[in-house]
């Protein structure tokens, strides 16, 4: 079996792929449901705020550190599942709202797919 070059990078797998596409998605639904609740000043509570914005940023820095192949990636990846699944239960908290709906299930896949990366890169 052959050595990668110096300085190269393994291949990255297909649920690291996934888990990374998942991620970005779930940042940019986050940062959309808090634009979209400052431009109609719709009122969260700030648990819910909280939750997005925390998720908003876990998913950014997880998928940052999968691009980068951090060998921190799949512990990320797990906290990074709970942030998802903290702010999917938030959201469920305003089920009148198309926005928070969105963001729950955008929520909900990252969080899968980040498991997914984290069984296969166990």
């Amino acid at each position: 079996m052959s050595q990668p070059a110096a300085g190269s990078m393994p291949a990255m797998s297909q649920e690291m792929q996934d888990c990374i596409e998942a991620c970005m998605a779930c940042h940019s639904v986050c940062e959309e449901t808090m634009s979209a609740c400052m431009e109609t000043g719709s009122a969260p509570s700030m648990q819910v705020m909280r939750a997005v914005m925390d998720c908003s940023e876990m998913t950014r820095m997880c998928a940052d550190m999968m691009t980068r192949r951090s060998p921190m990636a799949a512990e990320i990846a797990e906290i990074c599942a709970k942030a998802c699944d903290m702010c999917a239960q938030a959201c469920m908290a305003m089920p009148d709202d198309p926005m928070m709906m969105r963001c729950a299930e955008a929520c909900r896949r990252c969080a899968q797919m980040c498991r997914a990366m984290t069984a296969a890169a166990m």
